[in-house]
């Protein structure tokens, strides 16, 4: 079961980041919803990053979760983990003004301590 919980926070993770980059990203260009300059440019550049850096943390979650899943026993890991989450979740109230990514960094973090929480009773 831990290793199904393994899977879970990292592949909401990835699939958040990738839906945050369609929405926020690819979608608006599409339809033209933001007139050239450079607060189309930094509001872009930020989404990008921003959901880049769901996907790409993510991806490492998953395979690490696939790979070498007695690497999430290590409190460092997990503790990267979170803590990606709390500046995910800082930028987002800071710089966003949308709620949703805010809740789903949330979700993620839940299901980060969903696993952690499972793995230290079956120990």
């Amino acid at each position: 079961m831990y290793k199904t919980l393994a899977y879970l926070p990292f592949g909401w993770l990835t699939l958040i980041g990738v839906l945050h980059f369609i929405i926020d990203v690819v979608a608006q260009h599409l339809r033209g919803k933001r007139t050239a300059g450079l607060p189309t440019t930094l509001y872009y550049g930020m989404h990008t990053a921003y959901a880049m850096s769901e996907v790409l943390v993510g991806m490492v979650g998953l395979l690490i979760a696939w790979r070498a899943a007695t690497l999430l026993d290590d409190w460092r890991l997990v503790v990267f983990f979170g803590l990606a989450a709390v500046a995910w979740l800082g930028f987002g109230f800071y710089f966003d003004e949308y709620r949703e990514p805010k809740i789903n960094v949330g979700i993620f973090l839940a299901l980060l301590v969903t696993m952690v929480v499972f793995r230290t009773q079956a120990t």
